[in-house]
């Protein structure tokens, strides 16, 4: 308990001291007041009143109301002004004050929805890639045990059947996650592979020991196939809150891909990009995304089938949610224009 009090005191200190490198941009003409709804993110509240909404921590650092704007929740108002030249924010406290005597005066016995905290981004827009897929070298996914065979002479399986697996003998755990080879990463200008996606196909937990060894499904997202490939499950809780911030260095990088089966990349979407922990990327990274120009034919030029490439454009924000080696994934918070797979993302 004593570690987790140093560290909530020093990762607030070291989020100030990098902000503080980095000068507030406001909107033209924010807001002078806004209540917070049910559905808000602290991403949506801030780009209400600046440019980047990742730099909040550095506005809201130095109001002594709002002592964590991690604990905003729907009902609350926040006030914005100019104080010695310098943008504020108030909180109104009566609204917290409110909500917890409601709680303390009326103690009969009521149904009421428990106010929750916003969150930093919309959660349930990345729900499904927090602890799955994952990306792995070639050989982690070929050398790990598959499925030869279901109970009961089924052609798939499902919830609640028994999967014939090879072979698992000295598990360190009961629980293995089955997958299936997906995407294969490639680094769009060298040709290097940068990972393989491991698609989430369903839970086991082992029954017996052996080659094969027996394994029940508990959960499924899919029907299972001979030839899924099992890993053991990762344990660990998601961490699910963020500290928005721009790499301490010049990162720039691609879009190699877009999840879940979209064509088109848009705001809450997510995807894939060129870059990881070995560059240095790291959950919360905030990273400017960049139409890229195309090349045009240039009929009045004199060579014959001159071109030229247009201006790279500026067309949203992402935030890094999950990292791996050589790629990442990340949510699509802004969108001023179209984004497509091939783009670049660079260091705000």
């Amino acid at each position: 308990m004593a570690f987790r009090a140093l560290l909530g005191l020093i990762v607030p200190l070291i989020i100030s001291l990098n902000a503080a490198a980095a000068e507030i941009a406001l909107k033209p003409s924010p807001p002078e007041q806004y209540t917070v709804v049910k559905g808000d993110t602290l991403w949506d509240i801030s780009a209400k009143f600046l440019k980047n909404p990742w730099q909040w921590e550095q506005l809201w650092e130095k109001n002594k109301q709002i002592k964590n704007p991690h604990l905003i929740y729907p009902g609350d108002t926040i006030y914005f002004s100019i104080i010695n030249g310098k943008p504020r924010l108030s909180f109104n406290k009566q609204s917290s004050a409110t909500r917890s005597e409601q709680r303390l005066l009326f103690p009969h016995i009521r149904e009421t929805n428990v106010d929750e905290a916003i969150p930093v981004i919309p959660v349930g827009a990345i729900a499904a890639f927090l602890s799955s897929p994952r990306i792995v070298a070639k050989d982690e996914l070929l050398n790990s045990p598959y499925i030869i065979d279901f109970a009961g002479e089924h052609l798939m399986a499902g919830a609640g059947d028994r999967i014939y697996v090879r072979s698992i003998t000295k598990p360190k755990n009961l629980g293995f996650t089955i997958f299936r080879q997906g995407e294969t990463f490639i680094q769009p200008e060298t040709g290097e592979i940068l990972g393989y996606e491991a698609q989430y196909i369903a839970e086991s937990i082992l029954q017996k020991l052996g080659d094969p060894a027996t394994l029940l499904i508990t959960k499924s997202n899919s029907e299972l196939l001979k030839g899924d490939r099992l890993m053991p499950t990762e344990e660990g809780q998601v961490a699910l809150s963020y500290f928005p911030k721009a790499p301490d260095k010049t990162v720039r990088g691609q879009i190699i891909s877009v999840l879940d089966g979209v064509t088109q990349i848009g705001q809450h979407n997510v995807v894939a990009i060129d870059k990881g922990t070995v560059d240095g990327i790291r959950q919360g990274h905030v990273l400017a995304i960049y139409q890229r120009g195309e090349k045009v034919r240039d009929a009045y030029a004199a060579a014959v089938n001159g071109t030229i490439k247009l201006p790279d454009e500026d067309a949203g924000t992402l935030m890094v949610f999950r990292t791996f080696e050589r790629v990442s994934y990340a949510l699509v918070m802004e969108a001023s224009a179209a984004i497509h797979v091939l783009d670049y993302v660079e260091t705000p």
